[in-house]
C-alpha cells in the first residue's frame, strides 16, 4: 500500500505562483509514472502533468509553459511548479502513483489540496 499526500495549495492572486507537493510513503516516486490531475467544481477529473520513471514529462496544452512537474528521489516527492496562475487553474489538485505489479496497474491517490486563483 502506497500513501500519498499532497500540501502547498491555497489562494493566489492571478498571475502568481505555488508550488504543490506530493510525499510518497514509500520509495516509489523513481521506479514508477508520477502523475497530477485537477478537477474544478461541476467538471471532470483531468491528467495536468506526468512524469515518467525514466524522467520523461508530459503536460496539458492548457498549462504548458506555466507548469513544471519534477521529482526529489531522495525526498520520496513530486512537485508541481505552478506560474502565471489563472482564475481557471482553480480547482483541487489530486496526486496520483501508478504502479505495475505482476502486469497489474495499481492507482493510488492523494486526498487533494484545494488551489484558487482569484483577484
Amino acid at each position: 500500500q502506497v500513501q500519498l499526500v499532497e500540501s502547498g495549495g491555497g489562494l493566489v492572486q492571478p498571475g502568481g505562483s505555488l508550488r504543490l507537493s506530493c510525499v510518497a510513503s514509500r520509495n516509489t516516486v523513481s521506479s514508477n509514472i508520477m502523475d497530477w490531475y485537477r478537477q474544478a467544481p461541476g467538471k471532470e477529473r483531468e491528467l495536468v502533468a506526468r512524469i515518467f520513471s525514466g524522467g520523461n514529462m508530459r503536460y496539458a496544452d492548457s498549462v504548458k509553459g506555466r507548469f513544471t512537474i519534477s521529482r526529489d528521489n531522495a525526498k520520496n516527492t513530486v512537485y508541481l511548479q505552478m506560474n502565471s496562475l489563472k482564475p481557471e487553474d482553480t480547482a483541487v489538485y489530486y496526486c496520483r502513483l501508478s504502479r505495475v505489479v505482476a502486469g497489474s496497474v495499481y492507482d493510488y491517490w492523494g486526498q487533494g489540496t484545494q488551489v484558487t486563483v482569484s483577484s
